[in-house]
Parts: structure tokens; C-alpha cells; sequence
């Protein structure tokens, strides 16, 4: 079954690019829309998936899978084979491949964006395609990446040095893993806890605009 999502037009004819936004564990495909109008990336359609499963919390809320007690957002070898990760991980590529057949936008001009968990999600399925860029928000890699990619896109990570959700610990785990195999990350740590900031906007409009376009 395809991801549901919601879909905001560019303004401008014909788009020069697509911005993908995944959201966390425990939000939903409108949680991470309400930040659009703030990009002001007028240039650019947006889409936003929900994540396949129901959070087990929260009515409205959506997870692309769930988390052991014991889970401490450190990469794992075995977590790879979660069976939700695996699902959200088929159903992801296979929707974010049919994205260029709908809006038009090859998916070498798509930017995927994700938060927290979705974060997560982006390096998983997003080094392994031909994206234009990655943006990893909050995020963390649930498991090792392998085999290595081949002309990976490059990544903007930003995490807060307070943030109590996602240890800052696990985003510079991903940046050393990332950097190591060649990757080219811009990593930015804010004075701010789990969440997505007005400078968090301000960078990612920057990321796209300066060094995209």
C-alpha cells in the first residue's frame, strides 16, 4: 500500500526542485507541514508522507517503527532487521521512486528532509538514491550503512546540545560514520533541545538555496 501523503505546489512554473519532509515518531504528515510557509522556498513543491504505522500513544500520531525499552539511538548492526524498519524502508524507496511520475521532478532535483526518527529514515533510504540533498534534523542512524554508497548526496545535519530525546552523542556517531565513507557533511549544533527552531529554517532554506540551486 503507498504512503499517504499531503502535497503543497511550488509557486512558481515549473518547480526547480522537490523538498521532502519525513516526520518523527509519534507526529504525522501535518506536524511537519505547518513549518512550510516559514521556508519561503517558493521555487520548490513539497510533500510530506505519513509514516506506515499507528503510534501505539497517540491517535493522530504515526511511526515508521517502533522502539525497544532498551533502545538508546545508537546504531545497530541488528536493528537493521527490525521488521517495521524493513517495511517503512521498502514502502519509502518504493514511494519516493514513483514521486517524479507524479509532480514532474526527477528525483536528482528532490531534497529529503526528515525529523528525529525521520531523520533516521532519511540516511537509510536517502544515501542509496540519487537525491539532490539530505537534511537530517534531530536525527541519529538506526543502523550502520552498507554497502557503501556511491556518490552519495551530501547532507546538512543540525542537532541541539540539549536535546533529551536524541543524545547529541548519536548525531556525531552519524556525522564520524558519514564523513568516513565519504559523504560530504555540513553539521550544525544549536543551543536548543529536540525540536526544529526558526534557525533550524534559516538553515535549511540557506542549505537549499546557496548550495543546491
Amino acid at each position: 500500500m503507498p504512503l499517504q501523503s499531503l502535497s503543497i505546489p511550488a509557486q512558481t512554473k515549473p518547480a526547480q526542485g522537490l523538498l521532502v519532509v519525513l516526520h518523527g515518531w509519534g507526529a504525522n504528515a501535518q506536524d511537519v507541514a505547518s513549518f512550510a510557509p516559514y521556508l519561503a522556498l517558493p521555487n520548490y513543491a513539497m510533500a510530506f508522507p505519513n509514516a506506515p504505522f499507528p503510534h501505539p500513544y497517540s491517535e493522530a500520531g504515526r511511526m515508521w517503527y517502533g522502539f525497544p525499552e532498551t533502545y538508546r539511538f545508537q546504531s545497530s548492526a541488528a536493528f537493521g532487521e527490525q521488521p517495521q524498519l524493513q517495511e517503512s524502508r521498502q514502502q519509502l524507496g518504493a514511494w519516493l521512486r514513483s514521486l517524479e511520475s507524479i509532480t514532474g521532478i526527477a528525483l536528482e532535483q528532490t531534497v529529503l528532509a526528515g525529523f528525529s526518527q525521520g531523520g533516521a529514515m532519511t540516511l537509510d533510504v536517502g544515501l542509496h538514491l540519487p537525491l539532490k540533498a539530505l537534511i537530517v534534523l534531530s536525527g541519529y542512524l538506526h543502523a550502520p550503512i552498507a554497502p557503501r554508497p556511491s556518490a552519495a548526496p551530501p547532507v546538512l545535519m543540525v542537532h541541539g546540545r540539549q536535546d533529551q530525546v536524541v543524545p547529541l552523542s548519536a548525531a556525531v556517531q552519524a556525522k564520524e560514520q558519514l564523513t568516513t565513507m565519504g559523504v560530504a557533511v555540513e553539521y550544525e549544533e544549536l543551543e536548543m533541545g529536540h525540536e526544529i527552531q526558526l534557525s533550524v529554517l534559516k538553515l535549511i532554506k540557506s542549505f537549499i538555496a546557496e548550495k543546491l540551486l
